[in-house]
């Protein structure tokens, strides 16, 4: 793990996720019906979306809005579920819903399944294993992308309530975000505010977390190295949430970068590819 020389404070998460979608009422339907979300609040073309109190996802809808290929954005958002049983019972709702996956795998820190929403916004469901379970190689947190077993994840969940997909207890677990270039974010997320790097796979990703977690952020180059910045409007991610424990936290990182916003209540940054993060301190 490389330890960034002032790191971000331990207990920062990640939060809600933004989107931009060219069908609000398709994109709620599939948040609804097939992954299990539930509307929070709706202000016009904008719609709330989580679990319980837990607000997860943002849609702001765009008639005009367009899937722009290979630029900087979102690779994935990740929903942690609290449990593997949690787990097994969305996957049992994917399949009765006829949700089709895009992939499956074990993490060796976590077990995880992939989608993509009706958009093509990238998906990963994913239960924690036990932080006393998970191993270093070297300086790095140890992970694999070892095929699933799928069959004792749905056995798991036998005998939990399936009639929705994400139990309360779910967070905003990770974002992975396409990049153009490694060294930038490396510098942007390690250098400037403080996440340590967890992994490097080869040259083409990195994954970076706060307080020795696997990784809050990831970041790769598979778009293409050099990707553009997603135009305003397009299809896919307005922004992502970063929560950090207090004020104090808050303030310390706007006095090291410079925000595109700053309400006095949380800020606004943009890294080196174009990507929006809204920092916010936690209640």
């Amino acid at each position: 793990m490389t330890t960034a020389q002032i790191p971000i404070a331990a207990a920062t998460t990640v939060g809600a996720v933004s989107l931009t979608v060219a069908s609000l009422s398709q994109a709620v339907d599939f948040y609804t019906s097939r992954l299990g979300l539930h509307v929070l609040k709706q202000q016009g073309e904008t719609v709330h979306l989580g679990v319980g109190p837990e607000e997860l996802l943002v849609l702001h809808g765009n008639l005009g809005a367009r899937r722009v290929p290979r630029t900087a954005g979102l690779y994935h958002f990740a929903l942690l579920v609290p449990t593997r049983r949690a787990l097994g019972a969305a996957l049992k709702h994917l399949i009765d819903s006829g949700v089709p996956l895009q992939g499956a795998a074990d993490h060796l820190v976590s077990e995880a399944i992939y989608l993509a929403d009706p958009e093509g916004n990238g998906i990963e469901i994913y239960r924690d294993r036990d932080r006393a379970e998970w191993k270093l190689l070297g300086e790095e947190i140890q992970m694999a992308t070892d095929p699933l077993d799928a069959q004792g994840v749905l056995a798991a969940a036998i005998g939990a309530p399936t009639d929705h997909g994400l139990p309360e207890g779910t967070r905003m677990g990770h974002v992975h975000l396409h990049v153009g270039d490694i060294a930038e974010a490396e510098a942007f997320y390690n250098g400037l505010l403080g996440f340590d790097i967890t992994l490097r796979y080869g040259r083409s990703a990195t994954f970076l977390s706060a307080g020795g977690y696997h990784h809050h952020i990831a970041v790769n180059t598979w778009a293409g190295v050099g990707a553009k910045p997603n135009p305003e409007g397009a299809m896919g991610l307005r922004e992502f949430t970063v929560v950090v424990p207090d004020a104090a936290e808050l303030r310390r990182i706007a006095a090291i970068t410079s925000p595109v916003e700053d309400n006095g209540g949380d800020i606004l940054l943009r890294d080196p590819s174009g990507n929006a993060l809204r920092i916010k301190a936690g209640a």
